[in-house]
């Protein structure tokens, strides 16, 4: 069994993500994560690869900052008459504009979509949203690694990650210098490669204590995958 990971695909077309995995030789013993942000900004905003992640028993999704906020909307989707409508809160009014001029609409207009014909599917998506974890630590012969979605704010090797709230896990923007664990490496997306290191555009970047594999798709980089064990790129080019 082989490891993989990918993050921040943001819209991306299914296929172009069996494509990846078709390229990666990717078999049905082999495990995937997505680091968060598999949602928005472009196509039908990640909703294919939503319901193909409900079927795949070797696949999980680590929660990002993007599928918070469509939670943090999922209100969206009660029963919606005009009085409930007249009793939006400001704060879900805020919640809604914010999620939407960060991507969100184009996500939104496709579960509502799917929400017409399959209300059962989109409460499953948000059900599977609900329970994703902030992070996981997997074990290979090459090392240990946590992965999460934004690397870790407000780092301390002294703490627990029991210790660390969740917007710690979904919002961080770690400097290029910065360090995590030495016995184990921190694996993330959400902060493009490009923003660390102007060499690495649309490229995974690898310290000495973390990889960053967010490689910038929705600004029409190349999707990328890693494989843990060996640290193997690849790219769809």
């Amino acid at each position: 069994m082989a490891v993989y990971v990918a993050s921040d695909l943001h819209g991306l077309a299914l296929d172009d993500l069996k494509s990846l995995l078709a390229l990666a030789d990717f078999k049905d013993s082999d495990w995937l994560y997505i680091l968060g942000d598999v949602i928005d900004r472009q196509n039908d905003g990640g909703v294919e690869i939503l319901k193909w992640l409900l079927e795949q028993p070797n696949a999980q999704l680590i929660l990002g900052n993007h599928e918070a906020m469509l939670l943090s909307c999922s209100f969206v989707f009660d029963e919606i008459t005009n009085d409930s409508i007249a009793g939006f809160s400001k704060e879900k009014m805020e919640l809604l504009m914010n999620y939407s001029q960060n991507g969100g609409d184009v996500t939104l207009k496709a579960l509502r979509e799917l929400y017409a014909t399959d209300p059962e599917t989109v409460e499953d998506i948000l059900e599977y949203l609900r329970e994703a974890p902030l992070y996981e630590t997997v074990s290979l012969k090459n090392g240990d690694f946590l992965l999460t979605h934004s690397g870790i704010d407000n780092f301390s090797k002294n703490k627990k990650l029991s210790e660390y709230s969740n917007d710690d896990f979904l919002w961080a923007w770690p400097m290029p210098d910065e360090e995590y664990f030495d016995d184990i490496i921190t694996v993330f997306g959400h902060t493009p490669t490009l923003s660390l290191d102007k060499s690495s555009k649309g490229k995974i970047l690898k310290t000495r204590t973390w990889i960053d594999v967010d490689v910038g798709i929705p600004y029409g980089n190349a999707p990328a995958m890693l494989r843990l064990d060996d640290l193997k790129e690849f790219y769809l080019n």
